[in-house]
């Protein structure tokens, strides 16, 4: 959740560590947060500035006062677990003396003994956080050894539970010193110059080259240098990677909003996450996926893990992987996983969905899979990130950057690399013949132009979404495919909009849900192609005929041609014929761009909504 950037580079006039810290934040807020603060190392010594709210509160305060030239610094947004969000729970904290700060993402879990312990020896705790305790320790850890990476693998194995800390001491005027255990960090490697971000978007507008760091890492950098060690002082080479984009692709391009470019990019992202799969023949080659294929012939059940869109996307491949392929998929939330004691052995693929790579709870839940002895095979966004580093193999989708904290262009990468990886199972295990699977793989590839034209066409969506900024309640319904996404809509209008929505089966509503259609009651409705054999298009009007009957407004997402549903919507939403399985990929814009409007109508921040922050690192 919490942002955090670290710097360490030449002193110049105007303080670049500020200027480098200050911007890292700005590129991280998507993230999530309730406060800012930063620490700079200075001939004078450590200055700090520290503000709840807004990154401007802190940028305020530092123009009322300017802080002194520095050699390096660490900056932080909060997202408060411990203490409340104020002045004095912000980071970064201090050891005793003053002389050193340090920031934190996570939760340190025994920090209660360890504070007892603190109070015991007479010290005393200025705020209610769990970081402050380990600044204490930090302090006293540096006064018995004189080195700040030593202090840093002292301490952090004192500390139970996921964290990553950056920290700098007045003595070291050129070095910032990091750590991680189950929580991110990316080291950013410059020339004269070297940074540590939560991801590469806090350093991204200075360097594209990245170095992965470990699990149980400390990692120490200086100007000149990027040294690494485990907890136990064994010296680490990490991989080094090119990050693929730019700062450009994280800026808002013009558009309203991030959410706003978002959706628009979402053509290239299901492009870009097709391009260069196929070989000269036409044969599926993920060169990600380096899993020997023997063990993927074998594979008896696939469990796809995920939280939130990401399971919707899951949601979505198990009803393609299981036609494709004739193998059962399960879909479960990661946070439940581990602790229902899941049937999991050597003939069992997971399939872990992440766009940041770093979701806590998938993370623990890929561990207990991998600890049963199942294959893992992670589908994420974020190159350098935990979960595909401790996976077995990886199938990288390529969005982009995704800014705005509700997932919109990452959700249709994921779908479209669900849909490659049960074609490429397909294909292995010969449940599809090579002509029928490089038929789906064109119809995937029309599917940008197709998302195009549903942007380009969206007014209709965007008015209606304006007229009803006053709704209070709106349903969703779906069958087969369709399900998820309407679980999805649902989904995008409680993050954004902030009033009530529910997504359904809709052959539900005779079970308990139709109790819910009164007159006015708003209700979307994602009608199936006609087309094709065992059609659930008549139940779907059916559905609509039921609950408009009842006095619903019904909103009805239909394929361009279909005049079956006119006599029964109240507003239609057409989409471009897509072939059944496919269809998520268009029919699930039309509902982000309603909640995105309908949420800026009221007046809301769409880019990041109240409680909620862009990737979720405790459990």
């Amino acid at each position: 959740m919490c942002g955090i950037v670290g710097y360490v580079g030449g002193q110049q006039p105007g303080g670049r560590p500020l200027e480098v810290v200050l911007g890292g934040l700005a590129r991280l807020e998507y993230r999530g947060y309730d406060s800012a603060g930063v620490a700079l190392v200075t001939p004078h010594g450590l200055a700090t500035a520290k503000k709840a709210g807004k990154l401007v509160n802190l940028t305020d305060e530092v123009a009322a006062h300017p802080m002194a030239p520095s050699t390096a610094g660490i900056g932080h947004t909060r997202w408060a677990t411990h203490g409340a969000p104020n002045d004095v729970n912000a980071h970064p904290h201090l050891s005793a003396d003053g002389r050193l700060a340090v920031i934190h993402n996570g939760i340190v879990e025994n920090f209660a003994t360890l504070r007892a312990g603190l109070a015991a020896a007479g010290v005393t705790m200025l705020s209610e956080t769990d970081t402050e305790v380990v600044a204490h320790l930090l302090g006293a850890a540096y006064d018995d050894c004189g080195n700040l990476t030593e202090a840093m693998r002292t301490v952090a194995r004192r500390l139970h539970g996921t964290f990553t800390l950056l920290a700098v001491h007045a003595d070291a005027p050129d070095t910032v010193v990091g750590t991680r255990h189950d929580s991110p960090l990316v080291v950013g490697l410059g020339v004269g110059e070297n940074f540590l971000g939560s991801d590469v978007a806090a350093f991204i507008a200075h360097t594209r080259e990245a170095m992965e760091l470990g699990q149980d890492q400390v990692v120490t950098i200086t100007p000149g240098s990027v040294d690494v060690v485990d907890f136990d002082g064994n010296v680490v080479t990490p991989r080094t990677f090119t990050v693929d984009w730019d700062a450009a692709a994280a800026e808002k391009g013009g558009y309203a909003s991030f959410m706003d470019k978002e959706i628009h990019d979402q053509p290239h992202a299901v492009a870009d996450t097709l391009l260069g799969r196929t070989d000269p023949s036409g044969r599926l080659i993920l060169d990600e996926v380096r899993v020997d294929e023997a063990v993927l012939r074998q594979i008896d059940k696939i469990i796809v893990i995920a939280c939130g869109t990401a399971a919707y996307a899951g949601q979505v491949a198990k009803y393609a992987i299981e036609h494709w392929c004739r193998i059962p998929v399960e879909v479960e939330l990661a946070h439940e996983f581990r602790y229902r004691d899941p049937v999991v052995n050597s003939k069992t693929l997971v399939v872990a969905v992440s766009q940041s790579g770093e979701t806590m709870d998938t993370l623990m839940a890929v561990r207990h899979a991998r600890e049963q002895g199942a294959t893992v095979l992670a589908i994420v966004n974020t190159h350098g990130s935990t979960i595909p580093r401790e996976s077995d193999a990886v199938l990288y989708t390529h969005a982009g950057p995704e800014v705005a904290v509700a997932s919109t262009k990452a959700f249709l990468a994921q779908i479209t690399a669900a849909y490659l990886l049960g074609l490429y199972l397909a294909q292995l295990r010969g449940t599809k013949f090579p002509d029928e699977i490089a038929e789906i793989l064109e119809d995937l590839r029309e599917i940008p132009d197709k998302v195009q034209a549903v942007i380009d066409g969206a007014e209709h969506v965007r008015q209606v979404a304006r007229s009803m900024v006053d709704v209070t309640s709106v349903l969703f319904l779906g069958r087969h495919v369709g399900f998820p996404v309407a679980m999805e809509g649902a989904l995008k209008l409680k993050e954004l909009a902030y009033i009530h929505a529910e997504g359904f089966a809709a052959g539900e509503l005779k079970h308990g849900p139709i109790a819910l259609i009164e007159e006015g009651q708003a209700a979307f409705v994602i009608v199936p192609s006609p087309r094709g054999r065992d059609s659930l298009h008549s139940k779907v009007i059916s559905n609509i005929q039921e609950i408009r009957a009842r006095g619903a407004r019904t909103l009805v997402i239909a394929e361009e041609g279909d005049t079956d549903v006119l006599p029964f919507a109240d507003e239609v939403f057409f989409v471009p014929q897509t072939p059944v399985l496919l269809a998520p990929l268009v029919s699930v814009v039309p509902l982000q761009i309603f909640a995105m409007e309908l949420a800026t109508a009221k007046g809301l921040d769409v880019d990041q909504p109240r409680n909620l922050a862009k990737s979720v690192t405790v459990e």
